[in-house]
């Protein structure tokens, strides 16, 4: 049987406080800042009934205020440092790393694509250039 649930995105104080208190619990319980629903329930202010009974239904969203995903496709030669210096370039452009996917090197050469959210302007697209710069890095674009 196909799942009827049908989702809508709404702004928060568009919602009844439970929700938004459940939310914070779930919040409180994925940063590890309460030990357990029961703690995150009192944390938050929401009984432990109506967690329970919202926990699945909601979700937070992420706003992506001027941030936006994108995903770089590299060739990297297989020694040390190489990706390290790759990450510490993306960080120095405050890109939040989402997803590494590294393969295993063949014939010295591991390809790897890497996820990442940042606001960059439109003339950000000097990146690939710059992580050719970077010693080890044979190819490097945005897909």
């Amino acid at each position: 049987m196909a799942d009827s649930r049908q989702f809508a995105l709404v702004d928060l104080q568009a919602l009844p406080e439970a929700f938004v208190k459940v939310l914070n619990a779930k919040l409180l319980l994925a940063k590890g800042e309460a030990k357990s629903s029961a703690d995150a329930c009192r944390m938050a202010g929401v009984s432990r009934g109506a967690y329970y009974k919202y926990k699945d239904s909601v979700f937070w969203q992420d706003s992506g205020e001027g941030a936006r995903t994108q995903t770089l496709y590299l060739r990297l030669t297989d020694q040390p440092g190489v990706l390290s210096a790759v990450l510490s370039e993306l960080y120095h452009n405050k890109a939040n790393i989402l997803t590494v996917n590294q393969n295993i090197p063949v014939d010295l050469v591991a390809t790897v694509t890497i996820s990442f959210r940042a606001s960059q302007s439109p003339a950000d697209h000097t990146l690939p250039g710059r992580l050719l710069a970077i010693g080890g890095v044979l190819e490097a674009k945005l897909i």
